[in-house]
């Protein structure tokens, strides 16, 4: 996983990372977006994109908002 969404998506889901995606990798999650990391291409066009700062790099995520991490690898488990 390299680039994670984190709180201040929710409910505010702006998707400016989605339409900035070269890969098509951000999924709507109901309340906030996921980022697929097995098809994420690390570009970080995302991160830049994002309006309310929502994205990290994986390495970079808050330490309170680390729980986002696990959130994005059990969204993308449960549609497996």
């Amino acid at each position: 996983m390299a680039f994670v969404i984190t709180s201040p998506c929710i409910d505010e889901k702006a998707a400016d990372c989605v339409s900035v995606c070269p890969v098509d990798c951000i999924k709507d999650g109901g309340d906030q977006y996921f980022i697929d990391p097995d098809v994420c291409i690390d570009c970080g066009a995302c991160e830049a994109a994002c309006p309310v700062s929502a994205i990290y790099y994986i390495d970079d995520v808050p330490d309170s908002e680390k729980q986002f991490i696990q959130k994005a690898r059990d969204f993308f488990a449960s549609r497996k």
